[in-house]
């Protein structure tokens, strides 16, 4: 099963979450938080672990779902 990371709407920003880390990361522009999230996918991808990117907007709605096959 992949690893589901999110990026979602945080108050005035947007935060990454994640089991596998144990705090959010918030970011101000939510095209810094999808970049952010999709390398983090990318690096668990290239160790051997799928991914998935969920990302949603504002109002609730999936914008955009991204898988990251593992490679390693």
């Amino acid at each position: 099963m992949a690893l589901q990371i999110l990026v979602s709407p945080a108050g005035d920003g947007w935060a990454v979450r994640s089991e596998a880390f144990d705090n959010e990361l918030i970011f101000k522009a939510g095209g810094r938080a999808e970049a952010a999230a999709r390398t983090l996918a990318d690096i668990y991808a290239r160790a051997g672990n799928p991914a998935e990117v969920s990302i949603f907007l504002r109002n609730g709605d999936l914008a955009g779902r991204f898988m990251h096959n593992a490679t390693a």
